[in-house]
């Protein structure tokens, strides 16, 4: 564990803030103005703590400083990072007023004014994000990832040869963004009707990708180059899905807690699976992780097919921290708090700076 108090800045974008919380912030101005006239009540909804909240009291509970610095799509609070003294960034931005193919440049405009930071860099986010680059890498190290093309305004910018079923889905999104049950598609109308909503809902070229049947596994990482190390695997159980709805993690399933999708379906520590099926696992999500330069913290999603091969679907940079969620729910499994995790996260950053610090120092002499 790094021994110094650090001064440690949560970045957080907030375009699309949680619509309780602004209601009641709405509410709180409300009350706080000169009544004029008679006014309901505003019933207050109790709401869970967001993930910088959680990450917030763990920092404290860690006896770091913490404190809050918000990117509003302005240019004024980019401005505004360039005097930020802290002494690390634990990033959690998405995107940049709204457009989350800027998440890359949010990080290289840190990057630029020398900061330190938790996470992927500017390389990895871009890699991470276009899908089709991700499955080209993958290619590339011999990974096993479904077949795919990907097309855009009629113009085909890569293929293999895919046979039905297929899944369609925007290949610069991410969240299950444009992932429903009408995504999976078992013919060429389907295909192409699919393929037209996505590039005119999202303006995205539309990844048309073989459908792997299996389970889903996600493999949660922790560590940097050769030390990282895989947290006990999770499963977001879909078989609970009505029969005809495919198994996938749609954004319904994933978000929409009022669905039917989000309710019959739930993430839990992956379980029956062999000694050599965990190797596999661990072994294809390592080699994921790398090959994409994450650093860090990381997860990979991948689908365990019947006959035992192992698919990496996606790679997620910087994923989700709430201490519900898949990655935290992996990291109490191998033994860490939630505050342990938070930990093991700015000392895997800080140590990068530092033994960056000391090569470069090292290489002046």
């Amino acid at each position: 564990m790094i021994g110094a108090k650090l001064k440690i800045a949560l970045l957080y974008d907030v375009w699309n803030e949680d619509p309780v919380a602004a209601a009641e912030k709405a509410a709180e101005k409300e009350e706080a103005a000169p009544a004029r006239k008679p006014r309901k009540k505003v019933k207050k909804v109790k709401k869970e703590k967001t993930d910088r909240e959680e990450i917030f009291e763990a920092i404290q509970k860690l006896g770091h400083e913490p404190s809050y610095f918000e990117l509003d799509g302005r240019p004024q609070s980019l401005h505004s990072l360039s005097r930020c003294d802290a002494d690390l960034l634990f990033n959690l931005t998405e995107s940049f007023d709204g457009d989350d193919t800027k998440e890359m440049n949010v990080v290289a405009y840190v990057d630029l004014l020398g900061l330190r930071y938790t996470g992927a860099g500017p390389h990895s986010i871009f890699m991470s994000q276009d899908k089709a680059v991700a499955k080209k890498i993958f290619a590339f190290h011999n990974i096993k990832t479904p077949f795919f093309a990907a097309s855009y305004r009629g113009r085909i910018e890569h293929a293999h040869d895919i046979s039905f079923p297929l899944i369609v889905k925007p290949a610069w999104e991410d969240g299950s963004i444009g992932i429903d049950a009408g995504s999976v598609v078992k013919n060429v109308k389907e295909m192409m009707e699919r393929v037209e909503y996505i590039q005119d809902e999202f303006d995205s070229p539309a990844l048309i990708e073989e459908y792997i049947e299996g389970r889903e596994i996600y493999a949660g990482i922790l560590g940097n180059y050769e030390r990282a190390r895989v947290l006990p695997m999770v499963e977001l159980d879909l078989s609970r899905l009505p029969e005809g709805t495919p198994k996938i993690a749609s954004y319904d399933v994933k978000f929409e807690k009022n669905t039917e999708a989000y309710k019959l379906t739930k993430s839990q520590i992956a379980e029956n699976l062999d000694e050599e099926t965990m190797k596999r696992l661990s072994d294809t999500a390592l080699a994921a992780y790398r090959a994409l330069k994450l650093r860090d913290y990381g997860r990979i999603d991948m689908r365990l097919a019947p006959n035992g091969d192992v698919y990496v679907i996606e790679a997620n940079p910087n994923p989700w921290l709430a201490s519900r969620q898949e990655f935290a729910m992996a990291a109490k499994a191998s033994g860490l708090s939630y505050p342990e995790m938070i930990g093991t996260i700015i000392d895997l950053a800080m140590s990068r700076y530092l033994n960056a610090d000391f090569t470069n120092a090292a290489a002046m002499h």
